[in-house]
């Protein structure tokens, strides 16, 4: 009878070991954060079994957080994020330069694994906290900065200096960056992937060809809300042969001519040409006759299309478009969604603005 007890602590050790750990560490990596976190308060031996996989401590995700800079330099400190790939602090508060430069001086061997860091929001990060965060992470892939009103040129100048592997780059809404900037951007990062440049309004025709003649592998660029470019500009967005998202939303410069260009990146899939009220049938029906992988297609506000462009795209794209927007086009007959879809059968989306 004791041999048979002593048999069965030893396959029940043995299942939590073998089986438990196995089960733990796939749904630990499916676990939100925090979750994973309150698992290690459970007993001393799930802790062990957790810290042990360095694979699901490969995130720290501080979004809406408060006191976030505390929170990151306290995770830092931890031997489990020791490999930590991605940081968000989108959104977070209690997060700036000072907790980003004691990052630097206290938490530098942690970072030097990161690719991915997103800072949207974060609108007490200057410059030289931008500096400092980037200085330990020399293998940045991925960087977010939206809607920061503080950081310039010189953000960009210590980004190419300390981190030379950036694939996507979003300063959406960083209003002080201007045409040096983008020199900077096309000089350094000419394997760029995605870059978005929202409401940049300092950013003329100039910067903007900087990054289309030498950033040629782009396949997402989003131009929203840039209204002062023009064709001259546009026109060489043709040079990017594998653009696949192209968000030109407020384009009020944007003729045919320079359309019929764009047109020339038949790799595109979504195309936002949104509130673009130089756009006539013309323009659309050359989008339509060379892209025609089109998934997503806005043509909200236009006044100046009509059903010649609709039925353009419906004899080449309807085997591919999910979202079309014509919400807007008093040029275009109004259809229910019924008749719609007999035109394009594939439609699951028929208003991107409201």
């Amino acid at each position: 009878m004791e041999s048979n007890k002593v048999l069965e602590e030893e396959e029940e050790e043995m299942w939590r070991r073998e089986i438990v750990t196995s089960v733990m560490r796939i749904v630990s990596t499916r676990l939100p954060q925090k979750d994973l976190v309150s698992l290690l308060l459970v007993s001393p031996w799930l802790y062990r079994t957790l810290v042990s996989y360095p694979s699901i401590w490969l995130n720290i995700d501080l979004r809406e957080k408060t006191n976030a800079g505390g929170r990151l330099l306290a995770a830092l400190s931890l031997q489990r994020y020791r490999q930590v790939k991605h940081i968000n602090l989108e959104f977070s508060q209690g997060v700036d330069d000072t907790h980003l430069q004691l990052v630097q001086s206290q938490c530098h061997d942690a970072l030097s694994s990161l690719e991915c860091l997103n800072l949207n929001g974060c609108q007490k990060i200057s410059d030289s906290g931008i500096e400092a965060i980037t200085s330990v992470c020399p293998k940045l892939k991925i960087i977010s900065i939206y809607w920061n009103v503080r950081v310039t040129d010189d953000c960009i100048r210590h980004l190419v200096k300390n981190c030379r592997n950036i694939i996507d780059l979003n300063i959406s809404g960083c209003k002080s960056i201007t045409d040096k900037g983008m020199e900077l951007v096309a000089e350094s990062y000419q394997d760029l992937e995605s870059l978005n440049i929202t409401r940049c309004v300092k950013i003329t025709d100039d910067g903007l060809l900087q990054v289309l003649h030498k950033c040629s592998s782009l396949q997402t660029l989003n131009l929203y809300a840039l209204s002062s470019f023009t064709d001259k500009a546009y026109k060489k967005i043709s040079l990017l042969a594998d653009l696949r998202f192209l968000d030109l939303c407020g384009a009020q410069n944007l003729s045919d001519e320079g359309l019929g260009h764009i047109a020339k990146c038949n790799k595109l899939e979504s195309l936002n040409l949104t509130w673009c009220v130089r756009i006539t049938d013309a323009g659309v029906i050359t989008i339509a006759n060379s892209c025609t992988s089109l998934e997503f297609l806005s043509l909200f506000g236009i006044v100046g299309v009509t059903d010649k462009c609709l039925e353009a795209l419906s004899q080449t794209c309807s085997a591919t478009l999910t979202t079309l927007d014509v919400n807007g086009c008093i040029g275009i007959k109004r259809r229910s969604r019924e008749e719609l879809l007999q035109m394009f059968p594939r439609l699951t989306c028929f208003k991107v603005h409201s």
